[in-house]
């Protein structure tokens, strides 16, 4: 009998000692970075999905713009060769290839929507401006979800680096996680420059 009662004091106090040394708060954000990564891979998803639509359409109108056309096609073939999963996240060198595949998107859509302009009738399509719009919607949900994400890595980056929980992180191997980051600061710190000369 003392032995079972033994056994049940210490199995308590083991509960005890694990959720009040923060495993449970690590558990939890955890999960939280997981799924809100995956929340940031539906959107990127989404946008790829919808990329082949909006090249169909501007193809019909913008035939010998070739090259524009060819790179989106080539950023998005790049993106996909990327498997997206949720690992992505825990290797930093991996999440840099990664991000910088979904750069080479945005700017390829950039240089598409640009051709936008030189076709007013292209423009006026309904078809293309839903595109756009799903387009716009979807960069701002990416947006969304990326600023998501580097929260709770925060959020887990505090747990996992603050005392006593630091203890429990580096007991059950859990480390910080990397974060998304900006490939070139100084480029983006600068506004850009809009220019309505005609050339």
């Amino acid at each position: 009998m003392k032995r079972l009662f033994l056994t049940a004091v210490l199995t308590t106090s083991l509960v005890t000692g694990l959720s009040g040394c923060g495993y449970n708060t690590l558990q939890a954000q955890d999960e939280t970075v997981k799924a809100s990564w995956s929340e940031v891979l539906n959107q990127y998803q989404r946008r790829s999905d919808l990329v082949p639509n909006l090249v169909n359409v501007v193809k019909g109108y913008a035939d010998h713009e070739k090259d524009v056309l060819l790179g989106v096609t080539e950023a998005r073939a790049k993106v996909g060769s990327i498997q997206m999963t949720p690992e992505l996240a825990k290797d930093p060198e991996a999440l840099k290839k990664f991000q910088e595949a979904q750069a080479g998107m945005t700017s390829a859509l950039s240089r598409l929507m640009v051709i936008s302009e030189n076709y007013p009738a292209l423009k006026a399509n309904d078809n293309f401006r839903d595109l756009s719009a799903q387009l716009e919607g979807t960069e701002n949900r990416i947006t969304v979800a990326r600023n998501r994400y580097i929260q709770e890595v925060k959020t887990y980056n505090v747990t996992v680096r603050s005392f006593p929980s630091n203890l429990t992180a580096k007991m059950f191997g859990m480390e910080v996680k990397p974060s998304f980051t900006v490939e070139n600061e100084k480029a983006i710190s600068n506004a850009p420059k809009v220019d309505f000369g005609k050339k």
